[in-house]
């Protein structure tokens, strides 16, 4: 059975917890197990990721003492995104893709800093003897590893993104997709075909945040719930159930340095929340730490509008679509919130690349509103 686009998905009940442990990942993964058994085989991948994060988040802490700091092999390193690679950038890219290589659930993955999605070999080892028992291959993971890289030598947060498809051999592309690509084998073409697809038919997706405290929020479909890292039990522990994010907040996220490039209804919309002449009547307050994952965390947690729109640098917009705009677009609808470009829902965009930009504008239903209305009047 399919889980895609989280119809029909039931969450977790708790009749009681531990009131010295509280509820962990693992047993909300096993409840949701336990209350949708088609995600059985979204248990494993669980795992892995929450590993991940447990080990990126002590790479990221211990930056300073090991010697990770700085650009890869000295500088001069650089990704598919033409952007110099940190190198807690490739650390944190071979942990992902290790941890869910070996789920036995993953056929393809895909991360901002690989050119193209990255077919998993899912075979049991010959000596078992067994052909493929656990390799389903049922699952596509999109991410970008450590979001937010060009800040972490200064201490600020940064975060991992990921999204979960599910795989679909009958996914159709555009016919004329594949015709000036002759050099793309079928196994190429077949993992653009797991890996293109719009925030619609994501079953999962989430954010690793690693700050203060490292926090990972995610949703199934049946809403969003955070939890928080407890070191001294190296588990993840439910803080922060079915979050919801308010309709409207106080706070604008953006880059104000870009505002003489963007386009009007931005800079209108961006001056009425800033000099309260916007529908609620309420002054801003503009808080902005450039790492999209502390961005969008505050945004969650307190309200408001997180914009990263497109200007004349970036007309196409800077955010990616496929491993960023799209996983926290599905993860802020599910708190109630709302995602756009400021035309279009960004949840409607069928990725045509992998590293596909996009102007992104997200937080509470009533901002996001605002600034279509703003975009349908003046653009």
């Amino acid at each position: 059975a399919s889980l895609k686009r989280g119809k029909g998905v039931t969450g977790p009940v708790f009749a009681e917890k531990c009131d010295r442990v509280g509820i962990t990942l693992t047993r909300f993964m096993n409840e949701m197990v336990r209350a949708n058994p088609d995600m059985a085989e979204l248990e494993s991948v669980f795992a892995s990721i929450q590993t991940a994060g447990k080990a990126i988040s002590k790479l990221v802490g211990r930056a300073p003492i090991d010697g990770m700091l700085g650009k890869q092999g000295g500088g001069g390193a650089i990704n598919v995104q033409g952007e110099e690679q940190k190198k807690l950038d490739v650390i944190a890219n071979e942990v992902l893709k290790k941890v869910l290589k070996y789920t036995g659930r993953m056929g393809v993955i895909a991360s901002e800093e690989e050119t193209h999605p990255v077919e998993i070999d899912n075979k049991a080892h010959p000596s078992y003897g067994l052909s493929d028992v656990h390799g389903s291959a049922r699952y596509t993971t999109v991410f970008d590893p450590l979001d937010g890289s060009s800040n972490v030598d200064a201490g600020i947060p940064v975060g991992t993104i990921f999204g979960i498809f599910e795989q679909d051999e009958a996914h159709i592309l555009p016919d004329s997709f594949f015709q000036n690509e002759t050099t793309l084998s079928p196994s190429m073409q077949q993992c653009l075909r797991s890996t293109l697809k719009s925030g619609k038919d994501l079953v999962a997706a989430g954010y690793v945040l690693y700050s203060s405290s490292t926090y990972f929020v995610f949703t199934l479909g049946a809403g969003v719930n955070g939890f928080t890292l407890d070191h001294s039990l190296g588990e993840f522990i439910l803080t922060h159930p079915n979050i919801r994010i308010p309709p409207r907040g106080k706070i604008y996220s953006i880059n104000s340095a870009n505002s003489r490039t963007w386009d009007k209804p931005m800079q209108v919309f961006i001056d009425s929340l800033a000099d309260g002449t916007n529908k609620a009547g309420t002054e801003y307050t503009s808080r902005y730490i450039g790492s999209m994952v502390g961005d969008v965390h505050r945004t969650l947690m307190y309200g408001g509008v997180f914009a990263y729109p497109s200007d004349h640098k970036n007309p196409k917009g800077k955010l990616r679509l496929l491993y960023e705009a799209a996983p926290m677009s599905f993860l802020l609808e599910q708190a109630g919130g709302k995602c756009s470009t400021g035309v279009v829902p960004i949840m409607d965009i069928a990725a045509k690349s992998v590293h596909q930009r996009v102007p992104c504008i997200m937080g509470g239903a009533d901002e996001v509103d605002e600034v279509e209305m703003w975009y349908d009047r003046l653009a």
